[in-house]
């Protein structure tokens, strides 16, 4: 089952934005932030649909994370 079949799973943040690395080690996709810099830079993370490789892409309320079989909807709380 691909990550675009799978239900997301909603990450609330204080504020936004977060860097893409900070929120992969805050949903607990990666285990470290060196990590979910390389998971980042090989390509392997989806933001909005699209491939991201900027490790400090800054992520907003509504945006969509994709990684590993998994979908993260963040929103602000």
């Amino acid at each position: 089952m691909s990550a675009s079949e799978t239900a997301p799973r909603t990450i609330i943040i204080k504020a936004e934005p977060i860097e893409l690395c900070q929120l992969l080690k805050f949903a607990g996709l990666a285990s470290n932030g060196g990590a979910a810099k390389a998971f980042i830079s090989e390509g392997r993370v989806l933001l909005n649909g699209a491939v991201e490789t900027q490790k400090r892409k800054k992520v907003m309320g509504g945006d969509r994370v994709s990684f590993a079989d998994e979908t993260l909807l963040v929103k602000v709380g």
